[in-house]
């Protein structure tokens, strides 16, 4: 993907649809679109997934708890979100094998009657899955729950033992980008729409933007517009007609990240009940643990959601029960925010909305809005989405991305990082790092190396990261910024605050040699990451104290 080129493409030419939002679904519809042979631009005011989609707990699943919803209230809706659910998962895994794999839940129980439950309700959940090749799930007695995570409270009776999927959702967007992109469509990043030109019946032909890191300023002609703006699509919506009645019911969902000795397991574990009548995870990622998420209306939209020292403490408190010693809050490495597109009901509360999607046409700006969702389904929502856009062409075409691999999947295979340790000399953990970060492309970054020697160096010693990474990231993946790096092609941001801060200047260097940025521009980028990533330890009621390291600088 190159910015520049891209830019260059946009003034002179135009469009069969223009997609708005470039997250899960907006990627997701673009590489649908382009599959068909739609002329297909894709714009996002930040970075790709640099909202919503790259905050997610991590998981592509059908949903426990609405399984238990459909069955304790006769909710067909919820059961039919569940199987769509499930038939996705077993796409998104074969599509980017690299990117999202099985991944084993224990579920803790403390009564036998409590497991049957629980039992009964997991198989009948396997069995909506009875298709996929996952491994199938077990009631496992009090001595095998210990066994496989130790760190689990003795009092508790047996545990059940099923298995969903995990992925990286930023990176898992950017593929989608990035496919989409070489499929011939238009993708860019930090491109703002401020509004809409119309033809004398009001239907919209021109969508006005600005770049948001130069200012300049630009015009895209399309004959379909299409918003997936997630949780701001009412703004988009209303830009293109102030009369419609906002859809979305904003909802704040938060993490708190801990060390991976917090559960010391490859599994990780699903709370089946809280104060609140939610569920909650505990995830192992790399090597740390996720656990979430919180559920709040949130109507903020200016503001980035953040992790609060209120809701450090509702997740600690909900850990407690289930592991023989609860970690402290000294011990929060990191945490993260996002907001869920829920669509407007007379449901009572965000925990009781659906988030299955809708596509809604307004006939007045003729503007295409896909409302709702989440990211199991993106790709069935993409296709109704395009399905939609094509009607409005005249010009149906059926999709082909269900078994359409995403760049770095086509041809991955885990064990090939041995071959990339021989022929660069690697790491071994920075060459398992490199092929399930990029898949069949980890030699493309690896090949950097070749023009220069330094790139293979590891960005820090705790870290698989290499200096040649950063480059691959600027002139395949359209990084722009130092948090484009640390939160989203990288993750660090989400488990490491310090760390991140920490490298904030080394890839800033490799940023500013790839992108031409002056010494002055570099310092205050520097500065206003660490500002940044301050500001997130504040607002969780955490020591803003900066880490032994940083201070040595």
């Amino acid at each position: 993907m190159n910015r520049q080129r891209n830019q260059q493409r946009v003034r002179h030419e135009s469009f069969d649809v223009c997609i708005i939002g470039a997250g899960a679904s907006g990627a997701g519809a673009a590489l649908d679109a382009a599959l068909r042979g739609y002329r297909v631009v894709l714009i996002d005011r930040g970075d790709f997934a640099g909202e919503t989609s790259s905050r997610s707990t991590k998981l592509i699943h059908g949903g426990v708890r609405y399984l238990e919803q459909a069955f304790k209230n006769a909710d067909l809706a919820q059961l039919r979100q569940v199987r769509h659910g499930l038939a996705e998962r077993r796409t998104v895994l074969r599509n980017a094998p690299h990117l999202a794999h099985p991944l084993a839940l224990l579920t803790p129980v403390f009564s036998a009657f409590e497991g049957l439950y629980m039992s009964i309700g997991l198989r009948l959940y396997s069995l909506f899955a009875r298709h996929d090749s996952f491994p199938k799930g077990e009631w496992l007695s009090r001595a095998k729950a210990l066994e496989k995570m130790p760190t689990l409270t003795p009092g508790l009776h047996s545990a059940v033992l099923y298995y969903d999927g995990q992925f990286n959702d930023a990176r898992y967007a950017l593929a989608l980008a990035h496919s989409a992109d070489e499929a011939g469509a238009i993708v860019l990043n930090y491109t703002a729409l401020t509004g809409f030109e119309r033809d004398d019946q009001g239907q919209l032909t021109t969508a006005l933007t600005q770049d948001q890191l130069t200012g300049e300023t630009g015009s895209i002609r399309a004959r379909v517009f299409l918003n997936c703006a997630g949780p701001y699509a009412d703004p988009v919506r209303l830009l293109a007609n102030p009369r419609l009645e906002p859809r979305i019911r904003p909802s704040k969902g938060v993490h708190i990240v801990l060390p991976r000795d917090t559960l010391n397991s490859n599994c990780a574990m699903l709370i089946p009940k809280t104060s609140d009548g939610r569920v909650v995870f505990a995830i192992p990622f790399g090597d740390s643990v996720f656990v979430g998420t919180t559920d709040t209306d949130y109507t903020d939209l200016e503001q980035e959601p953040v992790l609060e020292a209120d809701e450090v403490t509702y997740l600690l408190d909900t850990l407690r029960p289930y592991l023989a010693k609860t970690p402290a809050a000294t011990e929060v490495r990191a945490g993260f925010g996002g907001i869920r597109p829920l669509i407007v009901s007379n449901r009572a509360d965000t925990k009781t909305l659906l988030r299955d999607h809708e596509v809604e046409h307004d006939p007045a700006s003729g503007l295409l809005s896909l409302l709702g969702g989440k990211w199991t389904t993106y790709r069935l929502m993409a296709q109704d989405a395009i399905d939609r856009v094509g009607e409005q062409l005249n010009q149906p075409k059926p999709g082909c991305t269900e078994t359409y691999y995403l760049v770095g999947g086509e041809k991955y295979r885990f064990d090939d990082w041995k071959s990339l340790q021989r022929r660069y000399q690697l790491d071994d953990d920075t060459s398992q790092h490199l092929m399930q970060t990029y898949g069949d492309r980890a030699e493309w970054v690896t090949q950097l190396i070749l023009q220069d020697a330094t790139l293979s160096d590891r960005v820090h010693e705790r870290l698989p990261f290499i200096r040649a990474e950063v480059v691959y990231h600027v002139r395949e993946e359209m990084a722009m910024t130092i948090r484009d790096v640390l939160a989203r092609r990288w993750r660090l941001e989400l488990s490491d605050w310090q760390l991140s801060a920490l490298l904030a200047q080394p890839v800033a260097d490799i940023l500013a040699r790839e992108l031409n940025w002056t010494d002055d521009y570099c310092a205050r980028q520097v500065t206003a990451y660490r500002m940044l990533v301050a500001s997130f330890r504040h607002d969780a009621g955490l020591s803003t104290a900066p880490p032994a390291e940083l201070l040595k600088m």
